[in-house]
């Protein structure tokens, strides 16, 4: 028998800045809250924004990392599985549906989340993307200046 299958992929904008806290045991959690958007037809056939909300928990290193470089309005993608809880508030039991980050991609730039740049997602004054990762240029061999066309020899 096959077993039970528990995945979910979801891109969408953080509704709210990360919360960083940490657990009884030391290991750091990261809440995130994300807003993902889709599209229907009302009854006047218009189409409206039919938008969702999750929350998201995001543990260790993964999480600190949220909480270092996201803030509210910023494209993320989510990979991780489902879990079901319930609590008791003011005497009546309640329960959520909550997402457990496996991974968790940076979607976008700085400049894509409000005051967090240029707003367009690229830098100021030029037309290359933003991103929060340095380039590792290490592994780029540059081409001399004096290679032709006639020596670009493609081996298939």
């Amino acid at each position: 028998m096959a077993g039970n299958i528990n995945r979910v992929i979801i891109t969408g904008n953080l509704t709210r800045d990360p919360e960083m806290r940490a657990l009884p045991s030391g290991t750091s959690v990261c809440q995130l809250r994300i807003a993902c958007n889709g599209r229907r037809r009302n009854a006047e056939g218009r189409w409206e924004d039919d938008p969702n909300y999750f929350n998201v928990s995001v543990f260790g290193q993964q999480g600190e990392n949220c909480q270092r470089y996201l803030q509210r309005g910023r494209p993320v993608a989510i990979d991780g599985r489902l879990r079901w809880h319930e609590w008791e508030a003011d005497g009546q039991r309640r329960s959520a549906v909550d997402i457990i980050a496996e991974t968790v991609q940076f979607l976008g730039g700085r400049g894509d989340a409000p005051n967090g740049g240029t707003g367009d997602g690229f830098s100021s004054g030029t037309n290359a993307a933003t991103s929060d990762i340095p380039v590792d240029t290490n592994d780029f061999v540059s081409t001399p200046a004096s290679a032709s066309a006639a020596d670009d020899d493609i081996p298939f």
